[in-house]
């Protein structure tokens, strides 16, 4: 069913319709709020933000919620669809998920086709295609000179985020799942089930494209969602979905205050070299927690040289720290650490 824009845009205000709405007019009105937020001049005199818009339903129920409450904070609002190329007739699932965002009322609408290529090799075809997507989400924001992107992350997504974190042992980083902010991009929908999303696209007359890989058991996330948690949910009772993306929730303020005091103590710890080498004082690291000394190495290592360093090397690095027998230097991905002097010295691989 072809539904146009005024009808798409002023539905009957049904439950669904107001939870999703007033969870987009809380994340704008908080963006317009935070000293934070730096919104680049628009032509039109008002700050732009862009919708990611897949044409799925939770995407949809974003862009339609988001259509009706930008304006009324005073911000335009437009969208970007990404073409991951992935399957058969990708750019008129593309093409239809533009028309319907424009129905919307959502404007300017960029159309992006993305090459996932080879990268699919390193991480899996998720991770590649998830970089390739936020590198369009960045070149959209300065093709139009927009300040954020929201996207349509759930509840759900955030349970399974979490659930998989647990099952890779990737530690409290990928625990602590996604984030209401990060950076230029808002995810207002993580305290909204799916099945809100595609009640307010069926209440709204919209009709959300249904991906196929959303229903090909050889992603872990889709086995997470359609056996996983289901049988979870059935075997400890209902709730699990909630009580995931509550623990989320919870280690990730943990996680924030731990990283300001690591923020806090790598400035007072860190000092130069005489040849320009950043140094960490070995005596300050040692009398500090485990979880505190190796954030502290790790958020040196990422300021200094854009390094992200896995756990197995944030431990070796450490173990100069706590159990020194006089080892040789470490040549760890992209740094090169080496126990000097009563410092841990770091210099570029």
């Amino acid at each position: 069913m072809q539904v146009d824009g005024s009808s798409a845009r002023r539905p009957r205000l049904t439950p669904a319709i107001a939870d999703v709405r007033r969870a987009v007019r809380e994340a704008l009105a908080a963006l317009r709020l935070s000293p934070a937020t730096s919104f680049p001049a628009a032509s039109a005199g008002k700050p732009l933000v862009l919708v990611g818009v897949s044409g799925g339903a939770d995407s949809l129920a974003l862009a339609a919620a988001t259509g009706f409450e930008a304006p009324r904070a005073g911000i335009r609002a437009g969208a970007i669809v990404i073409d991951h190329g992935l399957q058969a007739g990708s750019a008129d699932v593309a093409e239809r998920a533009a028309a319907q965002a424009r129905s919307l009322g959502l404007d300017p609408v960029v159309v992006m086709r993305v090459d996932v290529g080879q990268a699919a090799s390193a991480g899996g075809p998720e991770a590649a295609a998830r970089a390739a997507r936020y590198g369009a989400f960045d070149a959209a924001m300065a093709e139009v000179d927009a300040s954020h992107v929201l996207l349509a992350h759930t509840l759900d997504d955030q349970a399974e985020t979490v659930l998989l974190g647990l099952a890779r042992g990737s530690g409290p980083t990928s625990l602590q799942g996604m984030a209401a902010r990060s950076g230029a991009y808002l995810r207002p929908l993580l305290g909204i089930r799916r099945a809100m999303t595609r009640q307010f696209c069926a209440d709204s007359g919209l009709e959300p494209w249904e991906d196929p890989h959303n229903a090909d058991p050889s992603y872990a996330r889709v086995r997470v969602r359609h056996a996983v948690l289901p049988t979870i949910e059935r075997e400890l009772g209902p709730g699990i979905t909630e009580a995931l993306a509550r623990t989320a929730e919870h280690l990730r303020e943990d996680a924030d205050a731990l990283d300001a005091l690591a923020l806090d103590w790598a400035i007072e710890l860190t000092t130069q070299t005489e040849d320009g080498a950043v140094a960490l004082d070995v005596r300050g690291l040692e009398a500090d927690p485990p979880a505190l000394r190796q954030r502290i190495i790790r958020l040196v290592v990422s300021n200094e040289f854009g390094v992200a360093l896995e756990r197995v090397h944030t431990l070796a690095v450490a173990d100069l720290v706590t159990n020194w027998h006089g080892q040789k230097a470490l040549d760890l991905p992209g740094v090169r650490v080496v126990r000097q002097d009563g410092r841990l010295i770091f210099t570029p691989a």
